[in-house]
């Protein structure tokens, strides 16, 4: 028997030394010996040595399948705080249960919108339905492969990812896949992607582009507003009582109820435990919030929302960075291509860009072909890479880009030289608007209002004929005030740099004379037009189209004013030139004749106005589009001819059409939204639906007080119709307070003879009657009558209108033989000029019959 200690064996176990090398240029050296020095081992060292190596080999095989296992087979459990989200886990449950084929769903989005959570909570609440679930970490093919490997491995189907993939075919179960950030790109997942016809798979990715591959989908955006302020609660522990929902509502709102913003701003107020003071932290320190990482997390996320997004946008090529980062000065919502197609076609001066012009044109080159036309690919291609990382979205059927709020701020701290990139984006949105058909603009005026407003906001310099451009948008837009802020800004400048002839500073005075007018300081805008309109035709001649222009401008504010006779003679005068000068279907003429038909039905002719409007409107219709704001005004115009007309049922109908069209088109809060509506209540008036009335016109006063300003000429009129209103439904003594502080506000801002100013004492003299002060009626309504027969002749229907209050009056002080004698003058007048048939004939009529 012998001793493993006592047979010594001899091994080579260390390499013996190379050979000498080759000569130079020729052949190598000989090898070496491959003996190096002897070492002795014993048998049971050999023996010994042997079994530790085996068992070396099964623990790393046996540490490899157990790694492979926790890897493979497990998903983390979702956030302890998770809220909300039920639409979205409804579907994914609605999806998932359709058996009999392989499913797959995509969650995209902004990334830190809560995509692998909402992901995570689904697996918890259905994994009883799947045979196996595998977790796979999609952000690089390097862990892809380790994924696919781990399933291989864990199932004995070899230790390749090819092995994973081929088990996953083969077994036909309901296993669940889940491929998590799947956010590169350059990632073809479809080569990772089981090709059977069963298992289910969830997906989750910033890149839109990976729907893809699935049979349904969901956008992971902002959370409801109840949701948010639950996760905030909850992330910052703390109690959910009344107060602290309200102050909790207000910084989710701040957050745009960004699901990772609201974790991050939870963690850091649960720290400082400082509820109420964190909106005001926040606001002055929004940077540094949203880039801190807490100390303590509720999941196993490792970024910040501002690491998150920096970690994409590193991923950018140079012309999809600058692209994300210009838009970062437009605002956030509605960007389009048309705002860079129409800005690369500027036309320069002859010398070419100015010097703050190079910036904007080196930005628009990314976007050109070789002959220098714009090239929409090129474009796409940015966009499209933007896209692919959720920073920037894209409503297909709008055509407009939408970038979060959050991202849009964040993308701007990225510029090194914000002042650069706000002048280049601004002189863009100067240079694209420059381009667009003056007939376009209101149109165009709607889409860049927000970033006109912003540019101007963040007191962008550009040069002036781009804030002029802005100007243009603003008054368009119905911003008045904001337009005529700008223009007397330029104009100060104009006339120091090239005086107070030159046509460009003639032109802005003009505008802002247009910018008084609808501000309704009609006389300020008459004195400015006189002015322009007189250097006009020394400098240009009286037929020159700037000219005319400014005439049909002093001609409205003539209207305004109420000096109907010398409009009317105006715009007579003003077409006749145009017809001259421009073909009959032009803007410009069909814009006088339309303003033509209004003084037609100052002065009564409503017939007159009717046959015109007819003519505008169809011709408008032709030339413009029937949705075009032009066309839509001319509508409003006919309903209103209409209802003088005495078809009071077919004005309502029209007026339903036009407003449902302009609240489209221009929004509920444009001043021509407002104007139909006060249309459409007076309708509502003359046909007997007093509480319909009044609902509206309390309605439109509001947004007018807040659009116009309390004194506008549009808002008075609009007080005026609700103290009708109040009157028709027998609150008398509302109404003549209403009346007298209207009055006053008219006598103020347009003077005591002014037509509407008139009315409203006729109004008053009648809410006098309604409370039983019939001399007091009747003392106003002889003022009002006299007034009216000097300034709208003895025939207008407002003269014969105030004929039969006075002939109220009359009969209510017990004298009836005047009343009668005046009622029969009305009557008689009424039938020449309105007609038979027209209610306010067939109205005083009957009441003469009745006496």
């Amino acid at each position: 028997m012998f001793s493993l200690d006592s047979d010594p064996r001899s091994l080579n176990i260390i390499g013996g030394q190379g050979g000498p090398g080759g000569t130079a240029h020729l052949q190598g050296g000989t090898g070496g010996t491959g003996e190096g020095p002897i070492v002795h081992i014993t048998t049971a060292q050999l023996i010994a040595h042997n079994l530790q190596a085996t068992v070396a080999t099964d623990q790393t095989l046996w540490l490899q399948n157990v790694r492979a296992s926790q890897i493979a087979s497990h998903c983390p459990p979702p956030s302890r705080i998770f809220c909300g989200r039920q639409d979205i886990l409804e579907n994914m449950q609605h999806f998932f249960s359709d058996p009999g084929s392989q499913h797959i769903y995509v969650l995209h989005g902004l990334g830190g919108a809560g995509k692998t959570q909402i992901a995570l909570k689904f697996i918890k609440e259905s994994s009883s339905r799947f045979s196996d679930i595998f977790f796979i970490d999609t952000s690089t093919i390097a862990t892809i492969d380790t994924g696919l490997k781990n399933i291989a491995i864990l199932k004995d189907a070899g230790d390749s990812p090819e092995n994973g993939l081929l088990w996953l075919i083969s077994k036909v179960e309901e296993w669940l896949l889940f491929f998590d950030n799947a956010d590169d790109p350059n990632i073809n997942l479809h080569d990772y992607i089981p090709q059977c016809n069963h298992g289910n798979i969830i997906i989750t990715s910033r890149n839109p582009g990976m729907c893809a591959y699935a049979g349904s989908n969901s956008l992971v955006s902002d959370m409801e507003e109840e949701d948010a302020v639950g996760l905030l609660l909850k992330s910052a522990l703390q109690e959910a009582t009344a107060r602290a929902e309200q102050i909790a509502a207000e910084i989710v709102k701040s957050l745009h109820h960004l699901p990772l913003a609201i974790v991050q701003a939870g963690a850091f107020i649960s720290k400082s435990q400082n509820l109420d003071g964190y909106l005001a932290l926040y606001t002055k320190n929004q940077a540094q919030l949203l880039s801190e990482k807490p100390a303590q997390s509720h999941d196993r996320y490792a970024h910040t929302v501002y690491t998150t997004w920096q970690m994409s946008f590193d991923r950018l090529t140079p012309p999809a960075a600058m692209f994300l980062q210009h838009c970062s000065f437009l605002h956030y919502n509605g960007i389009s291509e048309e705002i860079f197609s129409y800005a690369s076609k500027y036309q320069f001066h002859a010398n070419g860009p100015s010097e703050e012009l190079q910036k904007p044109l080196e930005f628009l080159l990314y976007f050109l072909g070789p002959t220098g036309e714009w090239d929409s690919l090129q474009f796409l291609d940015a966009t499209n890479e933007v896209q692919s990382y959720s920073l920037i979205s894209f409503d297909a059927e709008k055509k407009l880009f939408f970038i979060h709020p959050l991202v849009h701020s964040w993308s701007r701290g990225t510029v090194q030289n914000p002042k650069e990139y706000m002048l280049t984006m601004g002189s863009i949105l100067g240079m694209a608007i420059s381009e667009r058909s003056l007939w376009d603009m209101q149109l165009t005026s709607l889409l860049l209002y927000p970033h006109v407003e912003l540019a101007v906001e963040m007191n962008t310099k550009v040069a002036w004929v781009f804030k002029l451009q802005y100007a243009m948008i603003f008054w368009e837009g119905g911003r008045y005030k904001q337009a005529g802020k700008l223009r007397e800004e330029v104009l100060e400048e104009q006339k120091q740099v090239l005086g107070d002839h030159h046509p460009d500073t003639l032109l802005t005075m003009h505008n802002l004379a247009n910018s008084y007018s609808d501000l309704g300081e009609h006389q300020q805008a008459k004195e400015l037009q006189g002015i322009v309109l007189e250097t006009w035709k020394q400098v240009l001649g009286d037929n020159h189209p700037d000219t005319l222009c400014t005439m049909g401008s002093l001609a409205n504010s003539y209207s305004a004013l109420g000096e109907h006779q010398q409009a009317k003679e105006l715009k007579g005068i003003v077409l006749e030139k145009w017809k001259q000068v421009l073909g009959d279907n032009h803007p410009d003429i069909l814009r006088t004749m339309g303003s033509l038909a209004n003084s037609y039905s100052d002065l009564g002719e409503y017939q007159k106005a009717q046959e015109l409007e007819v003519i505008v409107l169809e011709r408008r219709k032709q030339v413009l589009g029937e949705n075009h704001p032009d066309t839509l005004r001319t509508m409003g115009n006919l309903a209103y001819s209409y209802s003088n007309l005495g078809e009071r049922q077919e004005a309502k109908e029209l007026q339903g059409i036009v407003l449902e069209k302009q609240k489209r088109l221009l929004g509920e809060n444009h001043p021509d939204t407002l104007y139909t509506m006060v249309s459409l209540a007076n309708s509502y008036s003359e046909l007997g639906q007093h509480h319909k009335a009044k609902e509206l016109q309390v309605f439109v006063l509001a947004k007018q007080k807040q659009v116009l300003g309390e004194n506008h000429p549009h808002t008075l009129r609009t007080m005026v119709s609700l103290a009708s209103s109040y009157s028709n439904l027998g609150e008398h003594r509302k109404a003549q307070e209403l009346n007298v502080m209207v009055l006053e506000k008219q006598t103020q801002v347009l003077g005591e003879n002014h037509p509407h100013t008139l009315l409203t004492m006729g109004n008053l003299a009648v809410s006098y009657s309604h409370l039983g002060e019939p001399q007091k009626a009747k003392e106003l309504n002889s003022i009002v009558l006299e007034k009216r027969k000097q300034i709208l002749g003895e025939n207008h229907p407002d003269t014969l209108h105030t004929m039969g209050n006075l002939a109220s009056s009359y009969s209510d002080l017990g004298e009836h033989q005047k009343a009668t004698e005046l009622r029969v003058l009305v009557l008689e007048k009424r039938t020449q000029v309105l007609g038979n048939n027209h209610p306010d004939t067939l109205k005083i009529k009957e009441l003469l019959d009745s006496m």
